[in-house]
């Protein structure tokens, strides 16, 4: 059994004739080379955040049930081209929007865009109207170029919104691509359910959020109103983390039950797409 062991051990490697050992780092290069890593770390994570997928969390009820508060999604940059927004700091020289290919945002996208009227503010909404389409609110039913938009009751839900338990209907709503979505309504008297028409202008988009009685969208137009094109940093894409907020930080034992699980990854789609062609 000796002689087996023998065989299999590893051949010490010869020391090469003439070549001293390198000599250890003393603790200036260390930090050298430390500081050297995180750099490229950071200029790496940069170029990822700028040009492919950058990171969101929900903070609000506004996308509900959609998007739930605690959420963290990522939002695709390249979907719609780039403009000054998509770099940090809105400090790139690009007038309008640039590499597009051909690719345009559509009535239902979700999209994260930065504030008309305040753009160190970031805003997820659902693109409800485009270039030249006239929406308009009346009696809690949505208009889009005056034609009302379906919606079908699914049932009532008890929801909590800042701290407050609250009974909202929860309708499938079908846009007039046919892409299909849920949103939440308190009832049809609330202060945004009676709007004036709002012509969107060329070059912007009209947005609402999903929950449509607890939404600060495009229909207060003093605080967001029309979102130009180019205030667009790019579409949601998919949720890779969600947490329902019960346990702080450092209540490290509570996390395993903090965790929403089920929606870890889950890819932020309709519940039906727009028909082919439409």
């Amino acid at each position: 059994m000796q002689a087996d062991k023998n065989l299999h051990a590893p051949n010490p490697t010869p020391a090469q004739p003439g070549q001293a050992p390198a000599p250890p780092m003393n603790a200036r290069e260390e930090w050298m080379e430390l500081f050297r890593t995180a750099t490229i770390a950071i200029i790496l994570a940069l170029i990822v955040r700028t040009f492919a997928l950058e990171p969101f969390n929900i903070p609000s009820g506004s996308m509900m049930p959609t998007l739930q508060i605690g959420d963290y999604l990522f939002v695709s940059k390249p979907a719609y081209g780039y403009s000054r927004y998509s770099f940090p700091f809105g400090l790139a020289p690009i007038e309008g929007r640039v590499w597009t290919h051909g690719a345009a945002p559509k009535r239902g996208d979700i999209i994260v865009f930065k504030l008309p009227t305040n753009t160190s503010v970031d805003f997820i909404k659902r693109i409800i109207g485009l270039p030249g389409d006239t929406i308009q609110v009346t009696d809690g039913r949505l208009y889009i170029n005056r034609q009302m938009v379906r919606r079908e009751v699914v049932g009532m839900e008890k929801i909590e919104e800042s701290g407050r338990q609250m009974v909202v209907t929860r309708y499938l709503e079908t846009l007039p691509e046919g892409l299909q979505h849920y949103i939440y309504e308190i009832g049809d008297d609330q202060p945004l359910d009676n709007t004036p028409e709002y012509v969107v202008p060329a070059g912007h988009y009209f947005m609402m959020g999903d929950n449509r009685d607890n939404s600060q969208d495009s229909r207060v137009q003093e605080a967001v109103g029309y979102v130009p094109a180019e205030n667009i940093v790019g579409k949601a894409s998919f949720i890779f983390f969600s947490t329902n907020g019960y346990a702080m930080l450092p209540e490290f034992w509570k996390w395993p039950w903090s965790i929403r699980y089920n929606r870890m990854l889950q890819p932020i789609r309709p519940v039906r797409p727009a028909a082919a062609g439409r």
